[in-house]
């Protein structure tokens, strides 16, 4: 279920489905009263365990679920949804941050898509007792362990970037990120007295040379599948753990000729990925350097709230999310853009299912609603059209249906 066959990871294998069409009513574009719409009798079935969150997670989980539905409608998929907590609402609910019933159905699954977690509300809780906790538990306990993050600016949106035009215009690229291993999970780490009797804190920074192989791969099947150029990020000047990180990347390289290696220290790369973000097709680097590189990366495009993610595995279920956070600041209000995670489903079906054609529907109804003009608050320009969380899923909707029915009269 997780990726794709030539990356060794499970995958569904995708058989077109004839379609059927009558006619109903339209709900998007009122000027136009009947339309045609699919009438398929599912002939796949997947489970998926749905985890909305906090903070604007539910309003953007509640657009996200209503676009997965239209577009496996018209491609003979029936999905089954199940809603957990997690997080801030499953603190509240159960007192955990990750309720084993919802470990359990997230494992049960075929997929699971994450809006977001963490709020003010939770900031000052123990560290085992914090929302964010139940995202590192849940990723380890799913075993995905390379993270995909798309940094493309796209046409309608390079002035939304702070940087340059010339700068940012034709920007694409892909942070492969290892995701259970090094300093976040390394042990031993904890906060403790020195002989001093001054308090300290430590963490540890260690991975397994089969750690490093195995998101090696991922990244040169990735590059392989792209432009073929492959960055590892290290540190290996200074830390050790690099020092094995570059020498098993370059171990791994005499397996794909094809792909055209490089080395780049992290520092070098941070200053890079705003200095000439073009030179960069696929990067591959640890959990921590990762992290900081890929929100970088982002904001590249003109706001994170257009970014969505994969979180994959050997076997199981993949883990599917935005790349944003909660927004506690403007949760309720419908101003959050839903786009990240409506992009998110789409890597569900395309990464976690094996659904491509399904896949490209969304994908291809983002870029027309954003060539129709329509923007929320975070990468509205003048000239176009301001709208909230729920009409931008609308908009997306109508442009689902509107393909649906091009197609169809083709």
């Amino acid at each position: 279920m997780a990726m794709a066959a030539s990356m060794q990871f499970s995958v569904r294998t995708f058989k077109p489905q004839q379609q059927q069409y009558h006619l109903c009513k339209h709900k998007h574009y009122p000027g136009q009263a009947m339309i045609r719409c699919s009438t398929n009798s599912p002939t796949k079935h997947y489970s998926i365990t749905l985890l909305p969150g906090d903070g604007i997670g539910p309003e953007v989980m509640s657009v996200a679920k209503s676009v997965l539905n239209l577009t496996v409608s018209l491609e003979g998929i029936e999905l089954g949804f199940k809603e957990m907590p997690v997080g801030g609402a499953a603190l509240d609910l159960t007192g955990v941050p990750l309720p084993e019933e919802t470990l359990s159905a997230a494992k049960q699954s075929d997929g699971v898509l994450l809006a977001a977690v963490g709020g003010y509300k939770w900031d000052n809780n123990e560290k085992n007792l914090r929302p964010e906790t139940a995202l590192l538990h849940l990723r380890g306990e799913l075993k995905v362990f390379a993270n995909l993050r798309p940094a493309t600016v796209l046409p309608q949106l390079v002035d939304a970037s702070t940087l340059k035009k010339e700068v940012a215009e034709g920007v694409d690229l892909m942070v492969v990120r290892e995701l259970t291993g090094g300093i976040y999970f390394g042990k031993p780490r904890g906060v403790s007295t020195n002989e001093n009797g001054e308090e300290i804190g430590f963490n540890t920074e260690v991975y397994a040379a089969y750690e490093i192989d195995r998101i090696a791969r991922v990244a040169f099947e990735t590059a392989r599948k792209r432009r073929g150029k492959l960055c590892s990020v290290d540190k290996a000047n200074v830390l050790e753990a690099s020092m094995l990180w570059r020498k098993r990347v370059t171990a791994i390289a005499s397996e794909y000729p094809d792909v055209e290696l490089s080395h780049m220290y992290v520092d070098n790369a941070a200053m890079q990925l705003v200095r000439n973000p073009k030179q960069f097709d696929t990067i591959v680097t640890n959990n921590i350097f990762g992290d900081i590189l890929s929100d970088e990366a982002s904001m590249i495009t003109g706001s994170i709230g257009m970014l969505p993610s994969a979180s994959l595995g050997e076997s199981g279920p993949g883990l599917f999310e935005p790349i944003h956070g909660s927004a506690p600041d403007i949760a309720g209000q419908d101003k959050a853009n839903p786009l990240a995670t409506i992009l998110s489903a789409a890597m569900l079906l395309k990464y976690g299912l094996g659904e491509e054609k399904a896949a490209l529907r969304i994908e291809s109804a983002v870029m027309d609603t954003l060539d129709r003009g329509f923007r929320t608050g975070d990468i509205y320009s003048p000239g176009n059209k301001l709208v909230g969380c729920k009409e931008m899923g609308e908009q997306v909707l109508g442009s689902i249906e509107d393909h649906k029915v091009a197609a169809a009269l083709v």
